[in-house]
């Protein structure tokens, strides 16, 4: 019998230790060719701008400068809104849109997948056809539905939208089908535990990788947004909106631009570091057993 090759007290692949370098070697190309795109926007926001111009363009920087960030706020403070509001605006309808959208997906997700009642199985069905339609298709009905209750130029055309995708719906309950058993949820019942309470205290702990992608998707989706067809007050817009009139200049504000997209990805990358962890364990997850 072949004897099995360990690693720290486990069992691993049966595979050569000639295998698994070629595995991390292919890994590590992989991931240079990953990072390379963010590697070169900052690279770019520290070039003067008779480097931006340079063909072909070059991964290095011979004269690093941070003019091209001093360019980008001085071009911020000059606005007849304050900068900081709009920071504030994006700020708040991620987050708002954010954590909205994680209630409600998981606890529509919940229902749909361990809960039993009528027309549930039909629902789910509309919920997988809707991904096929994306949000400019829709951008008409929407409009008409806010318009209609009045929350158009409100921070509420931004939030609300976030609220009903189906995308998070989806995610977690798949995932709450993989991972959260009936057996555990039956425990809890049996316990006098409240519907809710088993929802909150029992299946979102076994579905936290699940939920923190969530997060990840839905901030980096409204931390990006632009400008919107239902916003109208200057005093709303959101923080790239304000960056791409900034930045819409030209070739003179080449570098206010490059240093734009640094200051713009930062935050997105800071949330994914935070939760990445948890990402991968979503990719890789096999579920739990009875």
């Amino acid at each position: 019998m072949a004897k099995l090759r360990t690693r720290k007290h486990k069992v691993v692949l049966a595979r050569s230790a000639g295998g698994d370098a070629g595995i991390t070697v292919i890994l590590i190309i992989l991931g240079i060719f990953m990072f390379l795109p963010m590697y070169y926007v900052v690279i770019q926001s520290l070039k003067p701008l008779d480097e931006l111009w340079m063909f072909p363009p070059r991964f290095i920087v011979a004269k690093p400068t941070m003019q091209n960030f001093k360019d980008l706020f001085t071009l911020m403070s000059g606005g007849l809104v304050p900068f900081s509001r709009y920071i504030f605006n994006t700020v708040f309808t991620s987050i708002a849109g954010t954590v909205g959208n994680l209630l409600f997906s998981s606890m529509a997700a919940y229902a749909m997948a361990k809960i039993a009642f009528p027309g549930g199985k039909a629902m789910f069905k509309l919920v997988r056809t809707s991904l096929m339609f994306h949000k400019t298709v829709t951008a008409v009905t929407c409009f008409i539905l806010m318009s209609t209750f009045k929350i158009i130029d409100t921070y509420w055309a931004i939030i609300i939208p976030a609220w009903g995708t189906t995308i998070g719906l989806y995610l977690i309950k798949q995932f709450m089908e993989s991972n959260v058993t009936d057996a555990v949820l039956e425990s809890a019942r049996l316990d006098g535990a409240s519907e809710f309470k088993t929802f909150w205290t029992i299946a979102m702990p076994m579905v936290k990788p699940g939920w923190l992608t969530l997060i990840v998707y839905s901030f980096q989706d409204l931390w990006n947004q632009g400008a919107s067809m239902y916003i109208h007050s200057e005093q709303l817009k959101s923080l790239n909106y304000a960056i791409q009139q900034i930045t819409a200049g030209g070739i003179k504000r080449a570098g206010a631009s490059a240093a734009s997209l640094v200051v713009m990805m930062l935050v997105p990358i800071l949330v994914f570091v935070i939760t990445q962890s948890n990402i991968i364990e979503t990719m890789g997850s096999s579920g739990m057993k009875d």
